[in-house]
């Protein structure tokens, strides 16, 4: 069976949905004490999720199968995000503006890595030993080895970076210049990795915040104006927007369902990409990452 998991910031707990029916089947809480968590970005790992935890500056492993956390360590101020790299918990930090290692194995940090201000999303590719991190204060792109932990590069890209994420083909990279609280319009920068250079970018509406790929469409959800947008990459343009309301902050693809995390309405809004209809499912407050597991 197919589900996606989100976390939703605002309620401290994980939204189980079920794609078959497309209900949520439960919803697992985070917060173990009487305090805020705040999960603000997910990963998978093995049979768990892990959840890095924004307000309580610590990660949660939770156990699917139980439906409930089994394991949890402080990490440092304001976890943004995570995701794995062998038997390591990669998290980024954005009131230290550190990037966290985590050995999951021996349950210990065992490096902090200083990156930008204000470090907001990680991506891991393995196939070229690469970790990207968007630094949202000073506009920046943090390229990172995933074996020394060394910054090879940090790139000037637009304003409020909010996500950076590779290619399927490992040719690019794709960060959301979101621009946020800024009138003006956000871009999708693409970088090259072979030269760590940026080749194109594109004009995507109002604060892109978020995005993912299916073949080559990128889908991008435009936080500021409730829409979605779609860009064909070989093309490098703008070939469709679709107006789905609230504050869309989060997204992801499969087959011809589109999955929006309205962060104001506490809903993930399903589109149908073939009969170009919408449904909304009422889950947690404040989506803000999710997962396909």
């Amino acid at each position: 069976m197919d589900y996606l998991f989100v976390c939703n910031t605002g309620s401290d707990s994980l939204s189980q949905i079920n794609l078959n029916n497309f209900k949520e089947e439960r919803s697992i809480k985070v917060a173990q004490f009487n305090e805020r968590y705040g999960p603000h970005g997910l990963c998978r790992w093995k049979d768990n999720i892990i959840t890095a935890n924004s307000y309580n500056s610590s990660i949660s492993i939770i156990d699917l199968i139980a439906g409930k956390v089994i394991e949890e360590y402080y990490i440092g101020g304001n976890c943004n995000d995570v995701a794995i790299y062998g038997n390591e918990a990669i998290i980024v930090c954005g009131e230290s503006n550190n990037l966290i290692v985590f050995d999951l194995a021996n349950k210990r940090i065992v490096e902090e890595v200083p990156v930008g201000n204000l470090p907001h999303s990680i991506d891991i590719n393995y196939d070229l030993d690469l970790i990207t991190v968007t630094n949202m204060v000073n506009g920046s792109l943090s390229i990172l080895s995933c074996d020394s932990k060394e910054v090879i590069k940090n790139i000037p890209v637009g304003s409020y970076p909010t996500k950076a994420i590779f290619s399927d083909d490992n040719k690019y990279i794709f960060i959301c210049e979101s621009y946020l609280g800024h009138p003006s319009c956000g871009y999708i920068n693409i970088i090259c990795t072979r030269n760590l250079s940026s080749v194109a970018r594109i004009p995507v509406g109002l604060s892109p915040i978020d995005l993912c790929f299916q073949g080559n469409i990128a889908y991008v959800a435009s936080f500021s104006e409730g829409s979605i947008h779609m860009i064909d990459l070989d093309k490098g343009q703008l070939i469709k927007r679709v107006f789905v309301g609230g504050m869309p902050r989060c997204i992801k693809k499969k087959g011809r369902h589109i999955f929006i995390g309205d962060n104001y309405g506490a809903r993930l809004i399903v589109y149908d990409g073939l009969k170009d209809e919408k449904k909304s499912i009422s889950i947690g407050k404040e989506p803000t990452d999710m997962a396909f597991f």
